[in-house]
C-alpha cells in the first residue's frame, strides 16, 4: 500500500512541476506574515497543594508567500516549552511547506500539517486552551515530514491521503518506516460535518494504527460535536491500546461572547495479563468549562476551569482555574 501511494504522490508531483498553463489574469505575487501567541494565568491544585503562574505556552511566527495563483510556499516558526531540559524555551520549525492549489486539488510538500485530527481541531477552535483528543494524549504530531494530497469532488464529500515520517515535525527520519493515512470528509448538509481517518505504520511486523472518527454539528447560534479515536500497538508493542472519545461545544450569545465546554475520557488496555493496562497512570477523564470573551478582532480572552480525574482511584483529582488569552495578528 505504501509502494503504491508513494507512486501516486510521486507522479502527481511531477505532473504539478510540468504545468505551464498561461494564467488569464495578471497575477502580482504576495506576501504576508502571521503571529499567533497563547498566553494565560492559572492556579492548579491537587493534594491540597495549590501552583499559581503566568505563561506563554505557544508563540508562533511565520510567512507566506504565494508565487503564483497556485503555487505558494509558508514557514513558521514554534517557540515552546521543550518539556526536557533547563531551557524555558525553545524554537522549532513548525512548518516549511510548498502548496499546489488550483480548483479542488490542494497538495503540500514539506514540512506540512498531519491530516490526522486537523478537521476536529479546527471544529473544537479552541486550541489556545487545550489540544484537541489525539493532540492532548499524544496519538500523533500535528506536524511531520512528509506529502499530502487532498480532493475536493463536491460540496458534500472530499477525500485526504498524506505520506509522512511519523516521527513528527522536532524529530529527524530515524529508520525507513513511513505513516500512511487517508481520511474522508462529509457534509450530508451544510451545517453537519462528518470525518474518518485512518493510519498505519509498520515496523518489525508491528503495526501501530490509528482510527478516529468524528461528526459535529455548527450554525450560528452553537456548535457541538463528539468524536471517538483509537490507537493499536503503541510504539509497536502488540496488544498495547488505548483510546476514548471527546464532547465538546460552544453557545454563541453574539459576535463577542459565548460559554463553551468539553468532555474528554481516556482508557487503555493490553495484553499482557496484569491487573493495570500498560497507560493506566495517564487514564482518566476530562472536564472543562468556560466563558469566552472577544472584546476586538484578533483577541480572545477565555477564564475556565478544569478538571482532571484519573482512572486510578488512590490518586486525587487535579482541578485548575485559567484565564486563557489568544492574540492573533
Amino acid at each position: 500500500m505504501k509502494k503504491s501511494l508513494l507512486t501516486i504522490f510521486t507522479m502527481l508531483g511531477l505532473a504539478i512541476c510540468t504545468l505551464n498553463a498561461q494564467e488569464t489574469e495578471q497575477f502580482k505575487p504576495s506576501g504576508k506574515t502571521e503571529v499567533l501567541i497563547f498566553t494565560d494565568l492559572n492556579n492548579t491544585s491537587v493534594n491540597s497543594k495549590s501552583l499559581s503562574k503566568f505563561e506563554i505556552t505557544r508563540a508562533y511566527f511565520g510567512y507566506g508567500y504565494n508565487f503564483s495563483k497556485a503555487f505558494s510556499g509558508r514557514v513558521v516558526l514554534d517557540f515552546g516549552n521543550p518539556g526536557v531540559g533547563s531551557l524555558a524555551y525553545t524554537a522549532f520549525i513548525k512548518y516549511g511547506y510548498m502548496q499546489y492549489q488550483e480548483n479542488n486539488l490542494t497538495v503540500k510538500f514539506g514540512l506540512i500539517g498531519t491530516t490526522q485530527f486537523d478537521v476536529q481541531e479546527k471544529f473544537w477552535g479552541n486550541r489556545y486552551i487545550m489540544k484537541s483528543f489525539q493532540d492532548q494524549f499524544g496519538m500523533g504530531p500535528s506536524a511531520d515530514f512528509g506529502m499530502s494530497v487532498a480532493y475536493k469532488f463536491n460540496d458534500i464529500i472530499s477525500a485526504d491521503a498524506i505520506l509522512q515520517n511519523g516521527e513528527g515535525y522536532k524529530a529527524v527520519e530515524a529508520d525507513s518506516v513511513m505513516k500512511v493515512g487517508v481520511g474522508v470528509t462529509i457534509h450530508p448538509v451544510k451545517e453537519l460535518t462528518i470525518r474518518g481517518y485512518y493510519d498505519n505504520m509498520s515496523k518489525n511486523g508491528v503495526a501501530q494504527q490509528n482510527t478516529a472518527l468524528m461528526a459535529g454539528y455548527a450554525n450560528k447560534t452553537f456548535n457541538l460535536a463528539l468524536e471517538y479515536n483509537t490507537q493499536s500497538n503503541n510504539k509497536y508493542k502488540s496488544g498495547y491500546n488505548f483510546g476514548g472519545y471527546s464532547v465538546y461545544g460552544t453557545l454563541f450569545f453574539n459576535a463577542k461572547t459565548a460559554v463553551l465546554a468539553r468532555y474528554d475520557n481516556l482508557s487503555s488496555k493490553d495484553n499482557t495479563g496484569k491487573a493495570t493496562s500498560w497507560n493506566f497512570a495517564k487514564d482518566g477523564s476530562q472536564f472543562l468549562v468556560g466563558f469566552q470573551w472577544t472584546p476586538v478582532k484578533g483577541i480572545r480572552i477565555t477564564p475556565n476551569y478544569q478538571v482532571w480525574t484519573p482512572r486510578d482511584g488512590t490518586k486525587t483529582n487535579t482541578s485548575a482555574v485559567f484565564m486563557n488569552v489568544e492574540i492573533k495578528i
